[in-house]
Formats: structure tokens, C-alpha cells, sequence
């Protein structure tokens, strides 16, 4: 393997200025950078990434923590934050939470052990301690996805109110009226709102949301089936039931087909998060598509922002409703008004 000092006497220079060509220093003339990068591009050298960011204090490095790598959402949403910062000459440590707060702080310290330049995080709960330290310390950071409200960080998110109302704009449309839902750990910001937007665009078209149709879950397969099993065991079971996530929606696919009964013909499935796999399921799942691929790259853009000193903003991007055939469509028609209540 070439060493600086091989780049040097092949270009005919001192070893400074072979680190100053590679650290950009302006005070190299046009003649000693063209052999020097000649002569680095000859022998394939690569620098040491450790010693430069000694020099530095830059390592090029980025980390990202994510709630649950098994959820296609967060694959997706790594994928496009590791293109993203690979275009603006930055690398990606990815450490997987496992929706524990624990092991969030884990990798947190972890990273920041290593040096990171800055950290892109979803976290898993109202705030791990060593998550919130690390950003009261001034780490630079961005949360995406989900949000911990009242600590100064940048968020990038989407806004599903909009998508939900859509929904259930939609269903309503299809006859459906006893719509349950089922909601995501109420410690994460994205499981308490979408619950909330449900119950909010519901009561726009007069309808309640009563406590047996909002069923616990925990963004695994596993809490949908369980939950699901619970509104199918009830004397008066929804017609309708919403997944807050894509990961739920399959584990209640999985209980009402347990049961002998058929989507949509007995009930109606929908989903938040849309995945690939929707168009392949018996019948293709509607649901609530997030722009994943613009979120990674918004937080990679906003964190890089922060890390060269420049004001990194929060971005919210709007989600949107796909309609597919697991509700009981195909429906063309609008989407009826919501309710309009008369005034005292």
C-alpha cells in the first residue's frame, strides 16, 4: 500500500505539500497539485480518515439512528439518507433501536465515541437520556421522522393529517361507519398524532371513536394481529380498521385471515406507511404513502447544514392517501363533506 511518502517522491515534492493538496490548502501552486493528484490517482493511495480528522476535527462521518431496520419504512428511509450523504461526501454508521430507548442510547454513545460529525435520529420514546444530552451538549442533530417536542433540534417529517382525513373521507364514502384504529406506542410522537388525527377527521363526519376501537399496538406485526383479534372478539366489531403502521396492518391481515374471514368483504384494512409489498397482497392494501426517499435526503441536508455552520431548518413534507382495494373499492366519486354542525 502507497504511503504519503511514495506520493512525494513520485510528484517530486515535499510530504507537506502532498497534506496540503489533500487537505485543499490554497497556498499550493497550480503545478505541484496537478502532480500530486497525478501521483496519488498513479499509486491508488488512500489517507489515513483517522489521522486526517485528528487534523481536522472532521471525520466525514454521520450516524443515524433508527427505530426498527425490520420496518421497511426505516430501510427505506437509511437507504436515501446514505445516498444523500454520500453525494455530499459524507459516510453513514447506522445503529438500529429495536424501539428500545436503551439500546438508542447505546449507539448514541457509541457514535459519538467514534467521533461523528453529527447524528440523525427517530427516536423511540419522549427522550432516552443519552439521546437528550447529546443534544443539549450542542451535538449537531436532526430528528426525522419522529420528533421529542420542546427540545431546540431541527425536525423532518411528514404531515399525514391531511392523508388521514382523506381516509377516512374515503371509507365514508364506501359506507363505512364503525372505524377503529390501531395505534402506535403513545410515547412517539407519530403515534399519538395519527390516533389524533383520526379521531379528529371521524368527527367531522359525526362519527365517534369509541375506546374498544382503539386498540395498543407498538409499530410490530405482532401487536396487529393481537390487537385485531380483539375487534373481531367483540359483539359489535368494526367495520373498518386502520393500521398506524405498515408492519401492524400485516400482522392484522394475519388475524382476520385467521378467523376465515376475507378483506375486503367482511372488513376493510388500511395502512399508514405504504410499502412495495401492498401491491402484491391479496387484495392490494390502501394506504397512506409517506415521501420517505425526500425525508432522508431533507434530514442529510439539514444535519450537514448544522455540522458547516450554516442554520439547518425543519422541514415537514405532506404525506398522501394510495387507494387500492382492501377498503371495498374500486370508488370513483369524491369524497363526501365532512359533517357540517349547526351553531347555537
Amino acid at each position: 500500500m502507497a504511503s504519503i511518502k511514495d506520493v512525494a517522491a513520485r510528484a517530486g515534492v515535499s510530504v507537506a505539500t502532498v497534506s496540503r493538496v489533500l487537505n485543499d490548502h490554497p497556498s499550493v501552486s497550480a503545478d505541484a497539485r496537478t502532480r500530486v493528484l497525478a501521483a496519488v490517482e498513479a499509486l491508488g493511495y488512500r489517507p489515513n480518515a483517522v489521522a486526517r480528522s485528528l487534523r481536522t476535527d472532521q471525520t466525514r462521518t454521520l450516524g443515524l439512528v433508527i427505530s426498527d431496520v425490520m420496518n421497511p419504512y426505516f430501510t427505506e428511509l437509511a437507504r436515501s439518507v446514505e445516498e444523500e450523504a454520500r453525494a455530499l461526501g459524507y459516510s453513514v454508521i447506522i445503529g438500529n433501536a429495536d424501539e428500545r430507548p436503551d439500546l438508542q442510547d447505546h449507539h448514541v454513545t457509541t457514535l459519538l465515541d467514534r467521533r461523528i460529525d453529527g447524528l440523525l435520529v427517530s427516536p423511540t420514546d419522549g427522550g432516552s437520556p443519552g439521546m437528550l444530552g447529546a443534544a443539549r451538549a450542542g451535538t449537531p442533530m436532526v430528528f426525522v421522522d419522529r420528533w421529542i417536542p420542546g427540545v431546540d433540534v431541527p425536525v423532518v417529517r411528514s404531515d399525514g393529517r391531511a392523508a388521514v382525513r382523506d381516509l377516512v373521507a374515503h371509507l365514508y364514502g364506501l359506507g363505512h361507519r364503525r372505524l377503529a384504529i390501531i395505534a402506535g406506542p403513545a410515547a412517539t410522537t407519530t403515534g399519538r398524532e395519527r390516533v389524533d388525527a383520526f379521531r379528529e377527521a371521524l368527527g367531522a363526519y359525526g362519527l365517534a371513536l369509541p375506546d374498544a376501537y382503539v386498540g395498543q399496538g407498538d409499530f410490530r406485526a405482532g401487536s396487529g394481529r393481537r390487537v385485531t383479534e380483539g375487534f373481531l372478539g367483540l359483539d359489535e366489531p368494526p367495520e373498518a380498521v386502520f393500521a398506524a403502521d405498515n408492519l401492524m396492518a400485516l400482522g392484522a391481515l394475519d388475524a382476520i385471515r385467521a378467523r376465515g374471514l376475507r378483506v375486503p368483504d367482511d372488513i376493510a384494512l388500511a395502512a399508514f406507511d405504504d410499502i412495495p409489498w401492498f401491491v402484491h397482497t391479496d387484495p392490494p392494501i390502501t394506504a397512506i404513502a409517506q415521501p420517505t426517499g425526500e425525508l432522508g435526503r431533507a434530514a442529510v441536508r439539514a444535519l450537514v447544514d448544522r455540522i458547516e455552520g450554516r442554520t439547518g431548518e425543519s422541514v415537514t413534507l405532506p404525506a398522501r392517501l394510495v387507494v387500492r382495494r382492501s377498503c371495498g373499492e374500486p370508488a370513483s366519486q369524491e369524497p363526501p363533506s365532512p359533517v357540517r354542525r349547526s351553531t347555537p
